[in-house]
């Protein structure tokens, strides 16, 4: 009976739908196994450039200086 499975089950493992896989997500993947150290270099240029503490008052300053635009610049002001 064990024999009747499994020659079952391989000759429907020859029809099942085989998932598609793009050729970037394999590079990626292949890409991710050759450099193991990828996700921590991309942790820290992250930390480098947005983790970091905001200065308030730098940002209350900009926004109170921004000057208003009119809708469509190129448009003489009527």
């Amino acid at each position: 009976m064990a024999t009747d499975e499994s020659k079952l089950s391989r000759f429907l493992d020859e029809f099942k739908q085989k998932t598609y896989e793009s050729e970037f997500t394999k590079f990626m993947r292949e890409f991710r196994q050759k450099r193991p150290q990828l996700e921590a270099e991309q942790t820290k240029s992250r930390a480098i450039w947005w983790d970091h503490k905001q200065d308030l008052d730098t940002i209350r300053r900009a926004q109170e200086s921004r000057v208003k635009q009119q809708p469509y610049v190129y448009q003489n002001k009527v």
